[in-house]
């Protein structure tokens, strides 16, 4: 893994907007525009090293499945915030009927410098972003950069392979593909059109909508879109937790199709994906496989030895937060009292700083195996909003 400067192509802005990539280009607190698709460098891997944190990735998600496993065996919903009887009986319901339902893809943040074991960061199971830049306009750039390379990159490919596989488990109708109106910078509905589009080339009726969009229609007791068709089958890119919480919550709960014939709306991502999105899972996989060399200890109940005088420090994190919101990083010997909110306690990583940029690698599953990689690099030691995604090349 190596780090190489190179020029950008003239007018790649408007080539990568072509691509999909409507935001290329990040608003900073001062005002100015800054690129997030940065091809003003490029990562290079050699082929073994991808191959071996593919392997990586595949096991760890095996964990994540058999953590899911525990939580659920073990009636552990309370560990991860959900203190509600009936939610966390249809999660429940959701994880052992997850062979009825289908579930497409997620994105592992990964600690990893070319040298030593990656090390989970981790999970974004249910509404993970940066799809498009990693899935097209990376492949363009190499295509015409470096003709003859090879990228970590069978997304879209993948993609289209599980849309057809899963057919059988859709409702009859189309799939109605839903974003926010309020993703001012159209993040959300350029990853929602990325993925309707791979639904479509697999063959899926599928149907457009804004979540603010979504109705309810009293007397069939039906979500409904725009034009009042039942919607049987959703994709969505708006967590559970806002799902499970927003006014219309009883209603979701009310008509979840988890499978066996329950229900009236299937949504994609299923329920059960509530058990891998939260950041607990952390310390649950730390508890089942300790010393496993790709995991960081990770505690629910504190730092623990983390904070100790020579231990290696930790970071607080929300078990729900996302884009780096509400990290914190404490260095060794710092007070160690846990935070009002519940976090989770994860050793401190710092992230490999190369030529001066924090790193942090996205490996991307598309039905339990290892799809491709996107690559971010921040200025600070969190990955936030503020973050560049840069292409990368195996030579």
């Amino acid at each position: 893994m190596k780090r190489h400067t190179i020029e950008p192509r003239p007018g790649w802005q408007r080539t990568v907007e072509e691509q999909g990539l409507v935001y290329p280009l990040t608003r900073y607190p001062d005002g100015s525009l800054r690129p997030y698709w940065d091809e003003s460098a490029y990562y290079v891997f050699s082929l073994p090293e991808v191959e071996a944190l593919e392997e990586v990735v595949e096991e760890l998600h095996a964990m994540c499945l058999a953590a899911a496993a525990h939580i659920v065996e073990r009636d552990r919903f309370a560990d991860l915030g959900i203190t509600d009887p009936r939610l966390a009986g249809l999660v429940a319901e959701s994880w052992r009927r997850r062979a009825e339902l289908p579930s497409v893809y997620g994105r592992f943040d990964l600690r990893y410098d070319g040298t030593g074991p990656a090390r989970m960061l981790e999970y974004n199971a249910d509404t993970p972003t940066s799809l498009v830049e990693a899935a097209s306009p990376q492949w363009f750039w190499m295509e015409e950069r470096f003709p003859g390379a090879d990228q970590w990159n069978s997304l879209h490919e993948r993609l289209v392979a599980a849309w057809e596989r899963q057919a059988a488990l859709l409702p009859p109708g189309p799939v109605h593909f839903v974003h926010s109106d309020g993703d001012e910078l159209g993040e959300d509905l350029m990853t929602v059109a990325y993925l309707r589009e791979t639904a479509e080339q697999a063959g899926l009726a599928t149907e457009a909508l804004s979540v603010e969009q979504i109705g309810w229609d009293r007397l069939s007791g039906r979500f409904v879109d725009d034009r009042l068709r039942f919607i049987r089958s959703c994709f969505k890119l708006y967590p559970w937790e806002w799902l499970t919480t927003d006014p219309f919550a009883p209603h979701v709960l009310d008509t979840l199709d988890n499978g066996g014939g329950t229900g009236t709306t299937c949504w994609i991502e299923p329920a059960w994906k509530m058990l891998l999105s939260n950041k607990a899972l952390l310390a649950i996989l730390w508890e089942l496989y300790p010393g496993h060399p790709n995991l960081l200890p990770a505690y629910l109940d504190g730092p623990r030895e983390l904070a100790a005088p020579s231990g290696p420090g930790w970071v607080a994190k929300p078990l729900l937060g996302r884009e780096g919101a509400g990290v914190t990083l404490h260095e060794p010997g710092a007070d160690p009292a846990p935070r009002e909110e519940r976090c989770c306690y994860q050793e401190l990583a710092p992230l490999p700083d190369f030529d001066g940029n924090r790193v942090v690698l996205g490996a991307w599953v598309v039905e339990g195996e290892a799809a491709g990689l996107g690559i971010r690099e921040s200025s600070g030691p969190v990955t936030d909003e503020y973050a560049r995604f840069l292409p990368h090349v195996i030579l």
